[in-house]
């Protein structure tokens, strides 16, 4: 049929004639030469196209292969070892002769002990710090020894006393004065009792009774006595408490609260007991102890802690481990480990004490390694500080913070690289902060694993088989975390790189696709 109105369907080449060709009929010549005209024309563009686009991909391959040896290269930059400053490099001449004193003062009361560095350390800590030092554990362990050395190495008044049930206040703080109750004056005689001794050594101090309680609470937090009518200051430096167990009734509690460190003391062990064998048969287990030397002066314990807090900075890594730790004491832990306000507040003295007697001019990470004696209530909750300090310290939550940071610098450039506007110096200056941040982080962990944990090996307060015992448990986790930091310094050098040279969107994304599908899945839920 002829196309009429309405008739028969369009081939869709029309003919050089007035007709139009049917559907299914042959075309002419010329309309065959019109039709390999355009399909060759059509075919032509198709291979220009797909030269185009090959080239722009070589383009694209190349710029990334030069972004990525670039970054390669800038992030091995400055990642070589570095050595550490020796402690008290940088301190006044008076500082140092202080922290020469602490180190030959814990020699001397190391002297003809074994097994018993650790508490030495403790004692001698807790009176720079002035506060006071709870043994426990079994009797004839060497509780009563640590602090009569004490009382003669910084050459205190000692008063030492040994409770019961039946104790009475007399006995700690003195009797009545008979002269003062002539004159109707309620006054005791308190020369050579506890409120006139610098060092003070109580056994089965849990023992006290609620007459005594009242006046020791006062004494020993405010350094306060109440003689009568008159409020006195008492000079005490240290309390050393001993008992053979934690306290059971509530009413004590506040008087354990009061001994800011604790430590179990247990009988010296089985491979120690040859050398305390011999000890004992040269004398040595029997002889009073005595010192000619002066390491340290009283006023040296008396003025550490306020020269500690006025030099030592507590850095807010340092902080954030406070809190993190006291949060995960109260509410993570089972059961849940108190730590009070009065508490927390003088760890945070008591680590610029530890770090000042290093020679330190800031509380390093590693010092907190120390609130294991410090915050708990029961002997275990010590392991569970211990734990949480290491797998911190390991772990380093900074770590987190500059990947989250990187992943949204990422997601700026790739939005000012599409729109190929925008001004580009505050990404830059992120990622130069970035830089600096896991560099400063890179050189702290290569540092400890190569080095051999400096700040532990240098420190007074630890002895060989606790930093050996940290060294094993931080080396692993920490190699890992090493390698993620060159990871990301990498990763942040490639976005800096890109923005620098103006790169198209596509090659960062091309670079970083992990990033881009975090950063999409980022957007996404925010949508």
């Amino acid at each position: 049929a002829h196309d009429g109105e309405g008739g028969g369907e369009k081939n869709g080449f029309e003919g050089r004639g007035s007709g139009t060709i049917r559907s299914g009929a042959r075309p002419g010549r010329r309309g065959q030469a019109s039709v390999a005209t355009r399909l060759g024309r059509e075919a032509q563009a198709l291979r220009a196209s797909a030269g185009q686009e090959a080239q722009a991909t070589d383009d694209v391959l190349l710029k990334i292969a030069d972004v990525k040896s670039k970054a390669t290269e800038l992030a091995s930059l400055g990642l070589d070892p570095v050595g550490t400053r020796e402690p008290g490099d940088d301190l006044g001449e008076s500082e140092q002769a202080l922290v020469r004193g602490i180190r030959a003062a814990g020699e001397v009361l190391c002297e003809g002990l074994l097994e018993r560095e650790v508490e030495v350390k403790l004692l001698l800590l807790a009176a720079l710090t002035g506060e006071h030092l709870l043994l426990l554990g079994p009797p004839g362990t060497a509780k009563s020894e640590l602090a009569r050395r004490l009382s003669k190495v910084c050459h205190g008044r000692y008063f030492e006393r040994l409770l019961t049930r039946f104790s009475v206040p007399e006995e700690l703080f003195g009797p009545l004065s008979m002269k003062g109750l002539e004159e109707d004056r309620y006054q005791r005689q308190v020369h050579g009792y506890l409120p006139t001794a610098q060092v003070a050594f109580v056994d089965e101090i849990f023992k006290a009774n609620s007459a005594i309680l009242n006046a020791l609470l006062t004494l020993l937090n405010e350094r306060l006595f109440d003689n009568g009518a008159e409020r006195m200051e008492v000079p005490l430096l240290c309390l050393v408490g001993a008992s053979n167990e934690l306290p059971e009734s509530e009413e004590l509690d506040a008087l354990y609260d009061r001994f800011l460190i604790r430590r179990t003391v247990g009988q010296v062990s089985s491979q120690g007991l040859r050398d305390l064998a011999r000890l004992a048969s040269s004398g040595t287990t029997t002889r009073q102890f005595h010192t000619d030397e002066a390491p340290l002066s009283l006023e040296d314990f008396l003025s550490c802690r306020d020269r500690a807090i006025a030099s030592v900075e507590v850095p807010d890594r340092v902080v954030d481990l406070l809190v993190q730790l006291r949060e995960h004491l109260q509410d993570k832990c089972e059961p849940p480990v108190y730590v009070s306000d009065r508490r927390f507040t003088k760890c945070v003295t008591f680590l610029q004490v530890a770090a000042f007697a290093n020679g330190a001019k800031e509380v390093s990470v590693y010092d907190c390694l120390l609130l294991q004696f410090v915050l708990g209530q029961r002997k275990e909750d010590g392991d569970k500080v211990l734990d949480f300090v290491l797998e911190n310290i390991s772990s380093d939550p900074g770590i987190l913070q500059n990947e989250l940071s990187l992943l949204g610098v990422f997601g700026r450039a790739c939005r000012v690289l599409q729109s190929s506007s925008g001004d580009t110096s505050e990404l830059l200056s992120e990622c130069e902060a970035l830089v600096s941040s896991l560099r400063g982080q890179h050189e702290s962990f290569n540092s400890a694993l190569e080095l051999g944990f400096p700040h532990l090996r240098g420190s007074l307060w630890y002895s060989p088989q606790q930093v050996a015992s940290a060294g094993q448990v931080l080396t692993p986790p920490m190699k890992e975390n090493l390698k993620k930091i060159e990871q990301l310094l990498e990763e942040i050098l490639m976005v800096k790189l890109c923005l620098e040279g103006g790169h198209h969107a596509e090659v960062l994304e091309k670079l970083l696709p992990k990033r881009l599908k975090q950063y999409e899945k980022g957007v996404s839920k925010t949508a």
